[in-house]
């Protein structure tokens, strides 16, 4: 038997609507991603880093090396916006190419000490964004959500 959770920030009205029935959740996900995508954008611009770069250098730190097929997988992207994208962040010094020591034609892509350095100053301005995001929502909603939206992930990837 499957049990609903209790709605998150309860207390917050719900979207304003043209028609009776509310918004389409999907369609809010859109109009959210669309916005801190716009925003988060925008601040990583201020250090020379685009939205694409920023996730690249996300997912090699939480995940370690990694190949640029599992990169563009991870990051979201295809693998030849992947090459680009890894081409400017090897010129600027941020990751290193190794062949994996399993296979000679796998080369794998790691983050260097300037690359770690880079992502902590962009990650503070990810860290504001998120928090502008939730300034209405309080600690224990917001982890809530959290746990929400990756229930909502682990679904749609199982199915």
């Amino acid at each position: 038997m499957t049990t609903r959770a209790k709605p998150v920030a309860a207390s917050v009205a719900p979207a304003a609507t043209t028609s009776a029935s509310p918004m389409r959740l999907s369609y809010l996900i859109g109009q959210l991603d669309r916005i801190v995508s716009r925003r988060l954008s925008e601040a990583l611009a201020e250090h020379g880093l685009t939205l694409p770069q920023f996730t690249a250098l996300s997912v090699l730190n939480a995940r370690g090396r990694s190949s640029n097929a599992q990169l563009a997988e991870r990051s979201f992207i295809t693998p030849q916006s992947a090459n680009e994208v890894v081409k400017t962040m090897e010129a600027n010094g941020w990751v290193m190419r190794e062949p994996d020591p399993n296979n000679k034609r796998i080369v794998l892509l790691q983050l260097t000490a300037a690359g770690k350095t880079m992502l902590r100053r962009c990650d503070e301005m990810a860290d504001r964004v998120e928090r502008t995001m939730l300034d209405t929502i309080d600690d224990a909603d917001a982890r809530a959500l959290r746990a929400l939206l990756q229930s909502c992930v682990k679904s749609l990837r199982a199915s």
